[in-house]
């Protein structure tokens, strides 16, 4: 995720900020001063946004730690101005851990209001329940109210948000999972209608970006479980091109390039003799040759930490790895050879031709032999090797 900085980390989970999240922060500090309410008023508001954000991150971590204990690790945590987002690497398939996950993070917010709650009654007595709301002049007041706010908001049932992966869970425990996924995401379209209509009514244009955020992620979240179910029980060489170009560590850029304007291959498999040494990618191609020119060597563009899968392995866990790390392409192993390279490319054109045929059977492709290579027989023309 690009534009958003590290705050540090906890339990092993990465914090980031994102840039829109500061931009809020200036806002809160701006109104104040513009009102005429002076610097100290601004320095409170942004106390108070940062102890609500703590809030928020201690939510979050909720769910992050639940999913941990089904062995589920979390990417990271980044704050936005609509809250926070854990990226895990995957939500549980089963329903009744996916409820204890998406209820985690609400029973830490509850947990946090009702604490907040007793402190208050320690500092002010029985007059502090008249001191809770949203213009409250006590910050605990302000931080109950808010915190009673995210909760019922994250509890409301609309996918993808907290309220809307419950209602997924339940669905689940009945009907198949796709369904289950596609019903919430309806609901969750409804209900992102719903806040749209609200906030065009009533001049919250707030709302209509809460919207417009719920009815994309609802649509984003029902199609790819819908393609990780078609993946389901497939292996990793069902959908690998199997040929393609490969570079040695001593070739210079500029056979990279050479490759890269005669194909549509745009990533490349780096070998040392038989072995994958990395992987050189579009992007790192370009700034190594913007920096060192096209004489310099592959092998200090390339990246190293893209360890090759293997060819038996299952894809639909293959493309959840990357796209939890962001990677665009993996190098494809058998027996510690290089058969084959995965993109994400050929994973959509594989999952298009499968809904395309919408079921019917197709005999296998013809699979040329793995370990030749389309620059050691034929120039730099890439061709295409899959079976549906």
């Amino acid at each position: 995720m690009a534009w958003r900085w590290r705050l540090g980390e906890v339990l092993g989970i990465v914090i980031y900020a994102h840039v829109t999240y500061l931009l809020l922060i200036g806002w809160f500090a701006l109104g104040p001063i513009l009102a005429g309410a002076g610097a100290a008023a601004a320095l409170q508001a942004v106390f108070f946004i940062l102890l609500l954000f703590a809030c928020i991150v201690a939510h979050e971590y909720g769910h992050a730690l639940m999913a941990r204990r089904f062995g589920i690790r979390t990417r990271d945590i980044t704050l936005l101005p609509i809250g926070g987002v854990a990226r895990l690497e995957r939500m549980p398939r089963d329903p009744r851990q996916e409820l204890f996950v998406a209820l985690a993070g609400p029973a830490v917010t509850a947990g946090i209001a009702a604490a907040l709650c007793v402190l208050g009654y320690a500092l002010a007595g029985r007059s502090f329940p008249a001191m809770i709301g949203p213009d409250s002049p006590v910050l605990l007041g302000r931080l109950v109210f808010a915190n009673v706010l995210i909760l019922l908001f994250n509890l409301l049932p609309a996918f993808p948000m907290d309220g809307g992966r419950v209602l997924r869970a339940l669905l689940a425990q009945r009907m198949e999972y796709v369904r289950a996924t596609r019903m919430a995401a309806n609901v969750g379209q409804l209900m992102a209608f719903l806040f749209g209509l609200w906030g065009l009514l009533n001049g919250q244009p707030f709302l209509l970006f809460i919207a417009l955020f719920v009815y994309m992620g609802a649509e984003a979240e029902a199609q790819m479980v819908q393609v990780q179910e078609s993946f389901r029980g497939l292996p990793v060489r069902r959908a690998m091109m199997t040929r393609f170009v490969t570079l040695d560590v001593e070739d210079p850029l500029s056979r990279a390039v050479q490759g890269l304007l005669s194909s549509s291959q745009q990533d490349f498999p780096v070998m040392a003799g038989e072995s994958v040494a990395g992987l050189l990618t579009r992007r790192n191609l370009l700034a190594a040759l913007h920096e060192q020119g096209p004489a310099a060597p592959v092998a200090g563009a390339m990246q190293r930490n893209v360890p090759p899968i293997d060819a038996n392995a299952p894809l639909e866990e293959t493309f959840q790895r990357m796209q939890t790390d962001e990677v665009a392409a993996l190098p494809v192993t058998e027996m510690g050879r290089l058969v084959g390279l995965l993109t994400m490319e050929n994973i959509a054109e594989f999952m298009m031709i499968r809904s395309a045929l919408d079921g019917a059977p197709l005999p296998p492709a013809e699979v040329s032999e793995p370990t030749q290579t389309i620059h050691e027989r034929a120039g730099w023309t890439r061709q295409r090797g899959m079976q549906i």
